[in-house]
């Protein structure tokens, strides 16, 4: 089996051929491409840099085939350093005494009742209390916040100050009851000067028996001087009986603990076993710590549960943070090149000319590149795995098209499923208005409707007849047979199951993950990881912006005031509410039903009025909107089943009710429903809560008409949320990352994570023994690759 530095040489000397026959030969062209495919696979900066090389003039190819070579240079250094350090790993590993007992890796991940380590004879039984079963659990219970209590301030100190922590001891305490039938519990407390001070806990009465004279606490909670008289209403407290060297006097930890195990017993706990461990085996070379200025395991695990000082906690947390990006990465990469062998679709130039003409638009620049790209992907022996995602309108479904349009000039059949039947209808409606002029034959699948409508679709897929289906997940029922399906398109693949996109793409066809929301890119580099990336970043010309308006919900009659001169003025105006009936405990959120029956009641008949929400029959549904598309109704009262597809230029008002109970990326997907037409467009959001916070959070999306800038902020405010399905993808499991404010780490890490795998595909190496051990514990969370 050839090593990595044998396929470097295999790749290296044709380069080198290429840039002295001055990048000409296309007989040379042909043979460096396939050449890339076989041999390049590991080495993914390398095949970047010569992606779409066949397309280029000479002279870029010049620097292209300059600059893999410089690449390849980099990666012999790179294995020269890692062999150095496996010479080392080596050495280290002969110098072990035979008789020597477990390693140390080993007996962090053996059970607490075992004893192989000193934590404490109650050990097992209290911290089971939280979860904790092996040592290594207890190593890595990650404080929620960290204290400073160098030096906690006297009594007498904190008579001007609002909030305050303290310590002292004990000297008195009396709890008493209230006319209300409550309880207040008054400790009477004395520092080390001999101040005086009286913590106050309200209706918590059995610290009553917890709390006794002589304890030292240590309280936080707001100041109060009554007269003379201090006293805290306690917020906070622990009893310090594990003595004070670990709880006062240095940057303290505060743990997640439950009722009964107080935060000195588990620093206790943790004392114990960093003092009981010998240093922690670095995972990471040496050599990459000090290039990423980053410290020891051992010294990051110490001092985030003991910090000398802010700047060591800082590098702690900083090493931590990388070390969970990496693994993440490596396991992205280590997927994605799992991917087996795909269809090869090749089509030539004058197919894809005649695919352009027959358009009844011009592409973009971004959509003409978006299109190339795929066709290369296509064009490949291997399985494409692609992420296309642009703004709303920037015309993913062109782009498509053409990938449909590949695939049945190669032969194949294509599936498109989209999550509501809504969208499936919609993506109907526009491909085959797209593909049906070029003799693509197009087909509806639902899970509704009639039986035999869906008994002949059934059988003109198993036939051949249909070059393309489109539906919803009806497309991977039982029944459903397709003769050679050479392209998967999955729209807003997140809102499916794994198993349900397994089951489409299960006999390997190239697949294209198409996003209507924009993907921050924290979140496209880890959780669509495994998918190469197409952004279309222009929107077609003629689009009209829409104007946002934020109003209070004091407004709402001006806002639908206007919206009646709107309708009386030729437009269609979308209505969207967050339920579809009222519910008694959000008295105060507008539900679609309610709304438009208070609509049809204001307006009566001069207003064609319909309703649409998701409990609402297939057909009932279809109904309601075909009738709104050809511009029999005047107002659509929905939920946000329009949220993403719907294509109708003639609507251009939307009005969101509640807007604070949706996603800003939400919000800014509703929006995109009007402005599909020349005439001006304009989204009203009507905030039913005017708190600062709430509009503050709304006015991101009234300022902002760039879908990615309001993904990142979106990001910021509620986290990963239910993209592509955190859960699979460990996203929810971060500890110490943050992927609003992560990025330059983030894409570091991926640097690093790549070059580790073009040095060492496997992770076999003897250097790579520590990642590969941590990605096989991490093996617990289920697998991260969702769509191959």
């Amino acid at each position: 089996m050839a090593t990595v530095a044998d396929l470097r040489t295999r790749l290296r000397r044709p380069l080198e051929r290429e840039l002295q026959s001055g990048c000409h030969d296309a007989v040379v062209v042909g043979g460096l491409e396939r050449l890339v495919e076989r041999v390049g696979r590991p080495f993914a900066d390398v095949a970047a840099a010569l992606d779409g090389y066949a397309t280029l003039d000479r002279e870029r190819r010049r620097e292209r085939v300059e600059r893999a070579l410089a690449l390849l240079a980099e990666a012999d250094g790179a294995a020269a350093a890692m062999s150095a350090e496996r010479g080392l790993t080596r050495r280290r590993a002969h110098a072990r005494a035979p008789d020597e007992g477990p390693s140390l890796d080993d007996r962090l991940e053996r059970p607490l009742e075992e004893r192989a380590l000193d934590v404490g004879a109650h050990a097992p039984r209290k911290l089971a209390e939280i979860g904790m079963r092996t040592y290594r659990d207890l190593l890595e219970h990650v404080p929620r916040r960290w204290e400073d209590r160098r030096a906690l301030p006297s009594f007498a100190a904190i008579t001007a100050l609002e909030h305050a922590t303290v310590a002292g001891v004990v000297r008195g305490r009396k709890a008493l009851p209230t006319r209300r039938g409550l309880s207040i519990l008054r400790v009477l407390m004395e520092d080390g000067v001999g101040g005086r001070l009286t913590a106050i806990w309200f209706n918590q009465p059995w610290l009553e028996g917890q709390i006794f004279p002589g304890k030292r606490l240590i309280v936080t909670g707001r100041v109060k001087l009554r007269g003379a008289q201090l006293e805290l209403q306690v917020t906070g407290h622990e009893v310090d009986d594990e003595g004070p060297s670990l709880s006062t006097g240095r940057i303290v930890a505060v743990y997640p603990t439950v009722q009964g195990t107080s935060q000195a017993y588990l620093r206790g706990s943790v004392d114990k076993l960093l003092s009981a461990l010998g240093p922690l085996v670095d995972p990471l070379p040496r050599r990459l710590l000090r290039e990423l200025d980053l410290v020891s395991i051992d010294r990051a695990w110490r001092d985030l549960h003991q910090p000398p000082d802010e700047e060591a906690l800082r590098a702690a947390r900083a090493r931590l943070r990388f070390d969970e990006y990496l693994l993440l990465e490596l396991r992205v990469l280590l997927q994605r090149e799992g991917g087996g062998a795909g269809r090869q679709h090749e089509v030539p130039d004058a197919d894809m000319m005649r695919f352009a003409e027959a358009l009844p638009f011009e592409l973009t620049g971004a959509q003409a590149r978006a299109i190339e790209v795929i066709r290369h992907d296509m064009a490949s022996d291997r399985q494409m795995a692609r992420l296309l995602q642009g703004d709303v309108g920037s015309g993913k479904t062109a782009v498509a098209a053409a990938a449909v349009w590949i695939a049945v000039r190669s032969g194949r059949q294509t599936a498109v499923m989209a999550p509501t039947e809504i969208l499936a209808r919609q993506h109907f409606i526009n491909l085959q208005a797209l593909l049906w002029p070029l003799g693509v034959r197009c087909d509806l699948l639902l899970g509704t409707g009639p039986a035999p409508v869906r008994r002949e679709a059934r059988a003109r897929i198993a036939s051949g007849e249909s070059d393309l289906v489109i539906g919803t997940h009806a497309l991977i029922q039982d029944g459903v047979e397709f003769v050679d399906l050479g392209l998967a398109v999955i729209d807003e693949e997140h809102r499916f199951g794994v198993e349900q996109r397994r089951r489409l793409i299960a006999g390997s066809p190239d697949v294209l993950v198409m996003s209507a929301t924009p993907i921050p890119r924290s979140l496209a580099l880890t959780a669509y990881g495994d998918l190469d990336l197409t952004v279309i970043d222009e929107l077609p010309p003629g689009r009209t912006p829409v104007a946002t308006t934020l109003r209070r919900a004091t407004e709402r009659t001006a806002v639908y005031r206007e919206a009646l001169a709107d309708v009386r003025a030729g437009h269609q105006v979308y209505v969207v509410a967050p339920l579809i009936d009222d519910s008694e405990a959000l008295e105060e959120v507008q539900s679609a039903t309610r709304l438009a029956d208070d609509l049809r009641a204001i307006w009566g008949d001069a207003v064609r009025l319909g309703l649409l929400h998701g409990r609402m029959p297939g057909p009932e549904k279809e109904g309601v909107m075909e009738a709104f598309r050809a511009g029999a109704l005047d107002v659509l009262v929905s939920t946000t089943v329009i949220e993403v597809g719907v294509d109708i230029p003639n609507a251009t008002v939307m009005l969101v009710e509640n807007a604070e109970r949706f996603g800003l990326a939400q919000l800014h997907q509703l929006r995109g429903r009007v402005g599909r037409g020349s005439a001006a467009s304009r989204c009203v959001l009507i905030a039913g809560d005017a708190s600062r916070a709430t509009m503050q959070r709304l006015k991101i999306v009234e300022r902002h008409a760039d879908g990615f800038v309001i993904a990142e902020q979106d990001l910021a405010l509620r986290g990963p949320g239910e993209l592509r399905g955190t859960r699979q993808s460990g996203l929810a499991d971060l500890r110490f990352g943050d992927l609003a404010h992560d990025v330059a780490t983030i894409e570091r890490a991926r640097e690093i994570a790549t070059r580790m795998l073009a040095a060492d595909p496997r992770l076999e190496a003897p250097w790579s023994a520590g990642i590969r051990r941590e990605l096989r514990r991490q093996q617990r969370a289920a697998g991260f690759r969702e769509t191959l």
